[in-house]
């Protein structure tokens, strides 16, 4: 059994037990967070979409909230002598799924 849902601008694919990192939530670590924004269920009768899930959740514990590793933005423009170094670590929030319910 897997899920589709969305969160933070993107769409995760997601089963019991699996641990994903999606963009940082107001969560602390050890607290339970609730996805309501379910697009899609599979399930033994086959997959539910639309109407189907408009009522499934899938609840997950938050593990720990970290940042990424750093990336480096460097912008160059040629013969000017113009050049800029700028680096952004994204924040993230790591959550193990516990159940679906749809």
């Amino acid at each position: 059994m897997y899920a589709i849902i969305a969160t933070g601008g993107k769409q995760y694919k997601v089963a019991e037990g699996d641990v994903i990192k999606v963009e940082k939530l107001g969560a602390e670590a050890g607290e339970t967070v609730t996805f309501d924004q379910v697009l899609a269920v599979s399930t033994d009768d086959g997959l539910k979409v639309g109407a189907d899930v408009a009522a499934a959740t899938v609840t997950a514990t938050v593990e720990k909230n970290d940042k990424f590793k750093k990336v480096i933005v460097y912008k160059y423009k040629r013969k000017t002598g113009y050049h800029k170094k700028n680096g952004h670590r994204q924040q993230y929030t790591q959550v193990k799924i516990e159940k679906i319910n749809g």
